[in-house]
């Protein structure tokens, strides 16, 4: 048996914008439906909002999207906030999305392309426990945690 988890994004008329934003970032695949797809009439407000929608990639990036009904302007997750004080997270948000990769120059990559239009909340860096660790809020509101994973002893 085996399972996969796959964290599920909540936005208010910006899922597809988000999900085209991360292809660009990690790569992969982008599948969108719409409302309109779904049986919504197509002219009604909102029928082309995302209803369900993901990214996936050959190495393991996944993530889906979807447009709450009736709802606009971002994501669900900018409605908190997130930042360092004295080494430690300081965050009124109920989650973050992090991606580790194997190398300080892989992750690199997906940082300079998550931070655009974002607001960093811990730069890039090495830290105790990685090789490089940092957080950013994008500009959809969704706080990641880029690391590096740290050698085994």
């Amino acid at each position: 048996m085996s399972i996969a988890t796959t964290t599920h994004l909540n936005f208010r008329g910006d899922a597809r914008g988000a999900l085209e934003f991360y292809r660009s970032v990690f790569g992969g695949q982008v599948v969108i439906a719409t409302y309109g797809d779904f049986g919504m009439p197509k002219d009604a407000p909102g029928a082309d909002n995302v209803v369900f929608g993901h990214v996936e990639t050959k190495d393991g990036f996944r993530v889906m999207a979807y447009d709450i009904p009736g709802q606009s302007g971002g994501s669900v997750g900018n409605a908190g906030s997130t930042h360092r004080e004295n080494g430690v997270t300081i965050t009124d948000q109920s989650f973050f999305v992090s991606v580790r990769g194997e190398s300080l120059e892989e992750v690199q990559g997906y940082w300079n392309t998550l931070s655009d239009g974002g607001t960093i909340i811990e730069p890039l860096a090495a830290s105790a426990w990685s090789p490089g660790f940092g957080m950013l809020t994008d500009r959809f509101g969704v706080t990641w945690v880029i690391d590096v994973a740290a050698a085994e002893n």
